[in-house]
């Protein structure tokens, strides 16, 4: 029997899984998953776990059964691809015939003094409880900073605003506007629903370091009771220890099939891949697809394919609130309910599919 193990049950890893159960996994192969939770979690509405405005519950998803998929919970060391082995912390090593790397990302504090230990996070599960726990423990009229204004940053402020009314929320970003990566309608569109519900944005901000319940913006101290850190994402320290070619963000250069080069056993699928898009679910699935392709023509010993199609990415949307939202579809901008609407629905979507 050969094992196709892989390391992390996100959107990649998840996609991979239902494409190859239950009916196009050969006889001859298995499959092992590992990761840290027992169910797949929706890491795309953590932001709405932080801000209190959901549970657990709804962002969470059993893993798939089949008979010849096993499931191992822990954390994982490295892996060496020379032995074909995923080191676990605490557990017996794993071997494998293919592996999936589908570890995703975690938060980059861009060196500065402090960020790692003072500020909360909304990367895992996990940190999202505990962000949720800091931020709904908070008196009236408490000092909220979120550092980074990217499409994190925007959507737990909006929520947070929406569900605790109450406090003071500071939005810091670096630019001159916040979603740079956005056309500047959309920007704007997302600044005046901010300004219409008393967020403070501090644009051309730089942060310095952070000290228990300070935040240095240009070396100028600001108090606050929480701060939440969503400037910016590195691969998985996994990928960034292994002795492979990486581009400037970290990630996993890859051959056109989605291998390590010089490994026709080894793929990297999502946030830990070096891909022309940035990382997202929805690239994270298409990315999958690929993959499994090349898998099924492995496994037959046929040719694999020389190149894939560039992943067609629909749109990208953000919520502000339960009411309104924004994005863009087909390169179009979107705002207001409709875009909320929209966002509702490809959650629903994607929960009825993998339910």
């Amino acid at each position: 029997m050969k094992n196709l193990v892989i390391l992390g049950g996100g959107y990649g890893g998840m996609r991979i899984l239902q494409r190859l159960l239950p009916g196009q996994l050969p006889e001859d192969v298995t499959i092992t998953l590992v990761d840290r939770n027992p169910y797949h979690c929706l890491k795309t509405e953590y932001y709405a776990l932080a801000a209190g405005t959901i549970s657990d519950h709804h962002i969470r998803m059993a893993f798939p059964e089949h008979p010849r998929l096993k499931i191992v919970y822990g954390e994982i060391v490295s892996v060496n691809t020379e032995e074909k082995q995923v080191i676990l912390k605490d557990k017996e090593p794993l071997n494998y015939d293919d592996l999936v790397i589908g570890l995703g990302c975690e938060d980059k504090y861009h060196n500065v003094p402090g960020a790692d230990t003072y500020t909360y996070s909304i990367q895992t599960m996990h940190k999202s409880r505990k962000t949720y726990q800091a931020l709904n423990n908070l008196g009236e009229g408490a000092t909220v900073a979120i550092v980074g204004a990217g499409l994190s940053g925007v959507e737990l402020a909006s929520e947070l605003i929406e569900s605790r009314s109450d406090l003071n929320i500071k939005l810091f970003d670096r630019g001159a506007h916040i979603l740079s990566a956005y056309p500047e309608r959309l920007s704007k569109y997302v600044e005046s629903w901010f300004t219409k519900h008393d967020v403070e944005i501090v644009n051309n901000s730089n942060i310095t370091r952070v000290e228990p319940n300070l935040l240095y913006n240009h070396d100028e101290a600001i108090p606050c009771d929480v701060i939440v850190w969503t400037a910016g994402i590195q691969p998985s320290r996994v990928i960034r220890e292994m002795d492979i070619e990486k581009d400037r963000q970290g990630r996993a250069v890859l051959t056109p099939q989605h291998f390590i080069p010089g490994s026709d056993s080894v793929f990297v699928v999502g946030d830990c891949a070096s891909l022309p898009h940035a990382p997202s679910a929805q690239l994270a699935e298409g990315q999958a697809e690929q993959i499994v392709q090349v898998l099924l023509k492995k496994w037959a010993n046929e040719p694999l394919p020389e190149s894939f199609p560039v992943i067609k990415l629909k749109g990208v949307m953000g919520s502000l609130g339960k009411k309104h939202g924004f994005g863009l579809v087909a390169d179009r901008a979107i705002t207001g309910r409709v875009a909320r609407l929209l966002k509702s629905g490809i959650l629903w979507m994607y929960k009825y599919h993998n339910g």
